[in-house]
């Protein structure tokens, strides 16, 4: 594959990821990205300091690139549409992105596909009587630009509707949440389709963020493959290319419904770089440059936890507990490189793999808290 180039529309430790496989199969990268030092500044072979709605900047990275794919949702669509539409190459295509941007839109969709969800409802701004006609205490989701546990909030009672989004959001009934999960999917060009190992997500309750993600799930086979069949249903519904990140509920009464999906690699799947046969971010490669998938197949039980920026902390990170950690057995360490700590940003993450995942899970209980990522005294 000589000259071959892969764009990423976005820098961030998804973009590094990815690029280091890119780079692996032997493919050069190149990112865009307004930060100049951007995790994937570091590993990329060129980068295009310019923002996710620059259309200089976007046409510039399409044109040097054989195919330009993302690092995150939230690119200017109606730019990646023109320039898709004068042949340059998107994957997933503007389309897909367009509509999983919009979590009403998403949602509507998958659901009109017959995907089991919650009851929801769309609405273009607040009305009191409204919300409170469709019940509470309900969920309520910004419809765009919400990650990382931020756009969402609980309405418990009517005193929280004087703090609620007021525009663009959609409400969800609230699920009696017995386990929430999460699904890598990968589609290549030609509709071949394979579903990742379903994993258990944890999350940390005063940030609304994932924290800790078990693989193999602990739920009965029979879930695990309604899950995944969901998952699945849901990539086919999109037609998409690539690596799809699917969440899902499991409810105390053993139903499994659809959440929400990210149209590339995502943090529940960050395990599979030392648990499976093929990494998430390989796979991504494979399937939108039209080489063969590789094998989903879990090699080891594992347990995957986020570094977040600690609460009272920020600037220029320091890790601390790092030399303990590197001495437990079957511990792999990643640091994304970001230039700034803040209080709950993922600064990185902890892949243990064990025999058995109750033995993954000990050992990262034990190493989980002596692991810190502080910032420097000025």
């Amino acid at each position: 594959m000589p000259n071959q180039r892969i764009g990423f529309l976005g820098g961030g430790q998804l973009a590094k990821m990815m690029a280091q496989s890119a780079q692996q199969l032997g493919f050069s990268v190149w990112v865009l990205d307004p930060d100049p030092l951007c995790p994937a500044h570091f590993v990329a072979d060129n980068h295009i300091v310019a923002g996710f709605g620059d259309e200089n900047g976007i046409r510039e990275l399409a044109s040097h690139c054989n195919i330009c794919t993302y690092d995150l949702e939230h690119i200017d669509t109606n730019v990646i549409s023109k320039l898709q539409a004068e042949g340059f190459s998107f994957a997933p295509s503007p389309e897909i992105l367009s509509t999983i941007q919009d979590k009403g839109v998403q949602k509507e969709f998958l659901a009109s596909r017959g995907i089991p969800m919650p009851k929801f409802q769309r609405y273009s701004h607040y009305q009191r009587e409204a919300i409170l006609a469709f019940g509470l205490p309900c969920v309520q989701k910004t419809c765009k630009g919400g990650y990382d546990g931020r756009g969402v909030l609980v309405l418990q009672t009517e005193k929280d509707l004087d703090n609620c989004f007021q525009h663009n959001f959609l409400l969800e009934e609230m699920v009696n949440i017995e386990k929430e999960l999460g699904i890598i999917v990968a589609r290549d060009k030609k509709g071949n389709i394979v579903s990742y190992p379903v994993t258990e997500m944890v999350f940390d309750p005063a940030a609304n963020i994932c924290d800790m993600i078990l693989v193999p799930a602990r739920i009965p086979e029979h879930i695990a493959r309604e899950a995944q069949e969901i998952a699945i249903s849901c990539v086919e519904a999109f037609q998409g290319v690539g690596v799809f990140g699917v969440e899902l509920f499991l409810d105390t009464h053993g139903k499994v419904l659809y959440n929400e999906m990210a149209p590339r690699p995502h943090n529940s799947g960050h395990y599979t770089i030392e648990a499976c046969i093929t990494s998430q971010f390989e796979q991504h490669i494979r399937c939108i440059t039209g080489l063969p998938m590789g094998a989903p197949d879990l090699r080891s039980p594992a347990i995957m936890f986020n570094l977040l920026g600690e609460v009272g902390y920020e600037g220029k990170p320091v890790i601390e507990g790092l030399e303990e950690a590197l001495s437990l057995p079957g511990l792999s360490f990643h640091f994304y490189r970001k230039a700034i700590t803040k209080p709950y940003r993922k600064m990185g993450h902890v892949t243990i793999i064990a025999p058995t995942v109750e033995e993954a899970l000990q050992k990262a209980l034990s190493i989980k808290p002596k692991i810190h990522i502080r910032s420097e005294v000025v």
